[in-house]
């Protein structure tokens, strides 16, 4: 589907999506390929856009303003830890950021700030499960696998505070 931020390929199997890549239909195809190899699903991805309809539509509402939370069905496919990880994550309230070490002591795993970043950057469902939401605990930007200006367009739509790290010159006045 086409979106503000670009090209997005959403998969679903008839349980609910299950992933969503950044990316055109050659790119995101290939991706979607490796993904289903690592998570051991032994399937051939195959085109069914009625599967997506509901995704597309609530993702155009949300780009549009008009939708703060999704209710279309969702299939994780990660390890437990991932899944937990990302199941906090779709607690962050639109609007709203969270540190990574506020997720890891939202789940009891204070001490995993880089195993929740190694999750986060593993969530299948970017925008649904809303990883652009978690951000670094001095409240700036900080890596998202579709890019930062990707996170940063998103949260810019939900109005989230966030800091902006600026580079300042001296010799520029």
């Amino acid at each position: 589907m086409e979106s503000p931020i670009g090209p997005l390929l959403l998969a679903s199997t008839e349980e609910g999506l299950c992933y969503i890549e950044f990316a055109d239909d050659e790119y995101g195809l290939e991706s979607l390929h490796r993904w289903c190899k690592k998570t051991f699903l032994g399937i051939s991805p195959q085109r069914n856009d009625a599967l997506n309809e509901a995704a597309k539509a609530q993702i155009n509402e949300y780009f549009a303003g008009e939708r703060q939370t999704f209710d279309v069905p969702i299939v994780l496919y990660g390890t437990p830890f991932q899944k937990t990880v990302w199941n906090e994550l779709a607690n962050i309230p639109y609007g709203q950021t969270r540190s990574y070490k506020e997720i890891a002591l939202a789940i009891g795993a204070s001490k995993a700030v880089r195993a929740i970043g190694g999750a986060n950057n593993r969530n299948p469902i970017p925008i649904i499960i809303p990883c652009h939401r978690v951000i670094g605990s001095n409240g700036a930007m900080v890596g998202y696998g579709g890019g930062l200006s990707i996170k940063e367009h998103l949260l810019t739509l939900e109005k989230a505070p966030v800091s902006i790290q600026l580079s300042f010159n001296p010799a520029v006045r």
